[in-house]
Order: structure tokens, then C-alpha cells, then sequence
């Protein structure tokens, strides 16, 4: 593994654990203690974690904050709905990717691709892929919602409306068989709402947990959806409104 996705593994076990030792870390990745202590300098440099003795450890200030916590929640099945939608990705695409936490765990599995363009409303998604693979990145600013990490605003609106991805990928917090694709943040549904006509093709990530959760805001419907990720099949209603409206379904 070369370095620069070493740094990346090590920031997601400190994200799922908070710290972790030098010497199992050495173990994990079958390299001397020597190389972690080097990899580990880097994410200081880079206010990402600090050492502590015998190992290393997350800021206080990035544990237990509400985007932090929804980032590990289904972790195990939103690293490989993440994994899964890398794949589809291609070099030289333009991709949107919002601030869902999915959407962050697909930003990490595009470690190794490279030529891509890449636009986001989110902090977090901005900060996991800036500088990596001289892929190009475009950060959709505006007013920040500290919860979400994110800006949702009509500046960020504006900004993203002006591109046209090959692939607006986007978490989602409830799909429901009657009403669809839902959210729970009226400002974050509304951002995702005005990109879809934008996009050559859509996708949503969605883990188990969503299925038939009952959502508060509107997003999108069955037809205006081209693919879906999940880690296991949907239930049987959401299975046939995704078969009567032709959108593809991708199983982690």
C-alpha cells in the first residue's frame, strides 16, 4: 500500500476507535513502526490526530460530534456501499458528491482514482480528497451548517447548478416503497433537489437502516433516481417501485 492510502486507512481507524497503538498499526499494515511514526508526523502537520505515547490519537475536538457520530453508525456497510460506488466511478468524470455520511465513506474508496473532477458542499468530503491524485476539487461554499459540516444555502446551490457531473451521488436518510427518497434536513433535501436535473446520471447510497424509514422532507422520486447502492436488497416494496421506474440497483 503506498503511503498516501495508508494515511487514509489509519484516519479511518482513529475515526472508528478514536486511538490506536504504533505497534498494531505496524502489524495491520506490514510495515516497521518507524513507517507509522512518519505516517502519523504527516496527519499532525495536518491538525488530523496527534501522538500519544505508543500511539495515536483523534483532536478532542473531531470526537462525538453529531456528524462524527452518523459517520460510524453502520460503518461496516457504509465502507462497502462506499467501495461499491467507487467502482462506478471512472477516470476524467465529473462527479457532485453532498455531505451524507455514505457520501464520506465513498470519498476515502476513491483513494486510487485519479483525473477526476470533483464538486461538494462538504467539509469533510472536501478535506478527504484535496490534494489527492491531482484530482481537481471545487468546494461549494456558503453559509456552514456545523451539524452537517456542510453548506446547503443559495450560494452552494448556485455554485453546484453550474456544473453538469457525470454522476451527482448523494446519501439519503429514508426510502420509502409510497413516497420515495427522504430526508430529515429541510435545507441539506433542498440542496440535493436542485442538482438532480444537472446530472447525467443520479445516485443515492443508502444502508439497510433506510429502508422503509419514514423520512419528513421530500427529496426525490423512484424516476428521478438512476442507480441506488445498498449493502443488502430492499425490501419487497421498495424492490418493485425500483423495477417499475428502471432504476438500477448495486449491492455491496
Amino acid at each position: 500500500m503506498i503511503q498516501a492510502g495508508r494515511i487514509a486507512a489509519i484516519l479511518t481507524l482513529l475515526e472508528e476507535h478514536r486511538s490506536c497503538s504504533i505497534a498494531d498499526l505496524a502489524e495491520r499494515f506490514a510495515v516497521s513502526e518507524e513507517t507509522i511514526r512518519r505516517d502519523v508526523r504527516q496527519l499532525e502537520e495536518a491538525g488530523r490526530a496527534y501522538k500519544v505515547h505508543g500511539g495515536v490519537r483523534l483532536p478532542d475536538n473531531q470526537l462525538e460530534t453529531p456528524y462524527r457520530l452518523r459517520v460510524n453508525e453502520q460503518a461496516e456497510a457504509k465502507r462497502a456501499i462506499g467501495r461499491r460506488c467507487a467502482a462506478m466511478v471512472e477516470e476524467g468524470m465529473t462527479i457532485l458528491i453532498d455531505s451524507g455520511t455514505t457520501s464520506l465513506w465513498l470519498a476515502r474508496a476513491l483513494s486510487h482514482h485519479r483525473g477526476l473532477t470533483i464538486v461538494t458542499n462538504s467539509l469533510e468530503v472536501a478535506q478527504e480528497v484535496l490534494g489527492r491524485n491531482n484530482n481537481r476539487l471545487l468546494f461549494a461554499g456558503g453559509a456552514v451548517n456545523v451539524d452537517y459540516r456542510a453548506a446547503f444555502g443559495p450560494e452552494a446551490i448556485a455554485f453546484s447548478r453550474g456544473f453538469a457531473p457525470d454522476l451527482a451521488i448523494l446519501s439519503i436518510g429514508a426510502i420509502e416503497a409510497r413516497r420515495g427518497f427522504l430526508d430529515f434536513e429541510p435545507d441539506e433535501a433542498a440542496y440535493k433537489r436542485a442538482l438532480m436535473d444537472r446530472a447525467r446520471r443520479v445516485v443515492m447510497l443508502a444502508d439497510a437502516a433506510k429502508f422503509e424509514r419514514e423520512g419528513s422532507v421530500h427529496v426525490a422520486g423512484f424516476t428521478d433516481v438512476h442507480d441506488l447502492v445498498a449493502d443488502v436488497p430492499p425490501p419487497a416494496g421498495i424492490a418493485a417501485a425500483l423495477a417499475a421506474a428502471g432504476t438500477r440497483l448495486h449491492l455491496a
